[in-house]
């Protein structure tokens, strides 16, 4: 897996994850914010960027990923990611948002990654758990998803416990 700049062809494979993704009934799940990564048209601000998360061995696009809420001076950033259905349980986001989470500690210097996921998305739950992210809090969110209102359940990561994970 790597992570590059967006490309305006991506645009036509990106929509069509999200079209697959709300008729499989998992629409708005995959990261509120993954949105961003390929419909603003907005310049690259600050380190809030966008990046398509793509295969090594046959540089087939998966998916995308996008920062946001980057604050140098607070230490906190946050961001979405969203993987094409046919794409999904093969490691990439893990992978993407390992390289992400090194990107933005080691190198850029932030101190902590908060992200927010809808409670229903089991599976990013638990991905996120694996990757070492705690649970800080639940906002109820005016969303109907999966049946009911859902609850955002906010998880935070910070560079020390990332370092301690990764660098032994």
């Amino acid at each position: 897996m790597r992570l590059r700049e967006i490309e305006p062809t991506d645009r036509r494979t990106l929509m069509r994850f999200d079209r697959e993704s709300a008729h499989s009934g998992y629409a708005g799940v995959d990261g509120y914010r993954h949105w961003a990564a390929h419909r603003a048209n907005h310049p690259r601000c600050g380190d809030d960027f966008q990046l398509a998360i793509e295969t090594l061995h046959d540089r087939t696009l998966v998916g995308s990923m996008s920062t946001s809420q980057s604050e140098p001076g607070s230490g906190r950033f946050s961001y979405g990611i969203g993987i094409g259905p046919q794409h999904r349980r093969r490691g990439y986001a893990g992978d993407a948002i390992n390289v992400l989470l090194a990107y933005m500690f080691w190198y850029r210097r932030y101190a902590k990654c908060e992200v927010g996921i809808y409670g229903c998305n089991v599976p990013s739950l638990a991905l996120h758990g694996r990757l070492g992210f705690r649970e800080e809090g639940r906002l109820r969110d005016p969303e109907f998803l999966c049946g009911g209102a859902q609850y955002l359940v906010l998880m935070g990561l910070t560079a020390h416990e990332y370092t301690a994970r990764h660098r032994r």
